[in-house]
């Protein structure tokens, strides 16, 4: 930080980032299918995105968005996103769901760079080989989740997370040339509703949660899809990119202290290293981008 830095924005960015690390904490309490809680996340969403998008010049903008065919694509991206990584979260820990999925800047980057000859900078190989290290040995050294052995299957769905949000990001760095924040997340989330629903059907999940304290949780994960996402989007126009490209990481440690606190999810010396060499190489990939780009709120 220095005499510049806007100390509003980034306390505003702080607790964003908080508040999605509640968000894996949520979708465990939810009582219902993980397809299921992706699809009451987005619907107990809609109500706040509404408000937002309801805004003067808003709409016609908003109904332009929920026409465009890309945005039924970043629909169908959000929708494999959500349901992987709510799976992934039911079948290992938090802290390795968390931070599995927020390996999306590396992909991003590879991808950005293929595709669009945005080379990176040759510490941005440094980074990506320390983050592929700690997640290898995040899944190679953990326990097992709920008394249950080992299961490898919820770390591949977590990382899987991080390749749909990726190419979410990707579809979206494309469509935010003419729609606004809220359009695209108003437009994502219709489609995404009866996808999830219908997935969570066809998989034979529970639709409906089984207790009051489940639709509590339901209700709050709409509320912090929105809130999270919306505070940290605000506090990134403010901050520079080297900043909030940290800052955002605080997320999957709030994640992993709450998964120990609340499921008694300890980490081991070993996958806490890993963890943390994880979240170092994806702050260092971040951090070396060749032409600064604006930091996506991470995996909520």
């Amino acid at each position: 930080m220095n005499a510049s830095t806007d100390r509003r924005a980034l306390l505003v960015l702080i607790a964003g980032a908080i508040a999605i690390g509640w968000s894996p904490i949520l979708v465990r309490l939810g009582d219902a299918g993980a397809a299921a809680i992706g699809g009451w996340r987005l619907l107990f969403a809609l109500p706040w995105l509404g408000i937002m998008a309801a805004r003067p010049g808003s709409p016609g903008d908003t109904i332009a968005a929920i026409k465009a065919p890309m945005i039924w694509l970043c629909a169908l991206f959000f929708a494999l996103d959500l349901g992987f990584w709510h799976y992934g979260i039911h079948l290992t820990s938090v802290a390795n769901a968390t931070v599995l999925s927020n390996l999306t800047p590396i992909l991003v980057t590879i991808v950005a760079w293929l595709m669009f000859r945005e080379a990176p900078r040759p510490t941005f190989l440094i980074g990506m080989a320390l983050a592929i290290a700690g997640a290898i040995g995040m899944a190679v050294f953990k326990g097992g989740v709920g008394g249950r052995p080992p299961s490898y299957v919820g770390d591949l769905l977590s990382a899987l997370t991080a390749v749909w949000y990726g190419a979410y990001f990707l579809v979206v760095r494309q469509v935010r040339a003419k729609f606004s924040t809220t359009a695209v997340m108003l437009g994502s989330a219709l489609p995404g509703i009866p996808l999830l629903f219908l997935a969570a059907w066809l998989l034979k999940e529970p639709l409906i949660p089984h207790s009051s304290n489940g639709w509590l949780a339901l209700i709050a994960l709409g509320f912090m899809h929105v809130t999270g996402q919306g505070a940290i989007a605000w506090a990134l126009g403010r901050l520079p990119t080297s900043l909030a490209a940290v800052v955002v990481l605080i997320q999957p440690v709030v994640a992993g202290l709450l998964g120990w606190w609340l499921f008694g999810e300890a980490m081991g010396p070993l996958q806490g290293v890993c963890a943390g060499l994880a979240l170092a190489g994806v702050a260092v990939a971040q951090l070396s981008a060749r032409r600064p780009q604006p930091v996506e709120a991470p995996e909520a």
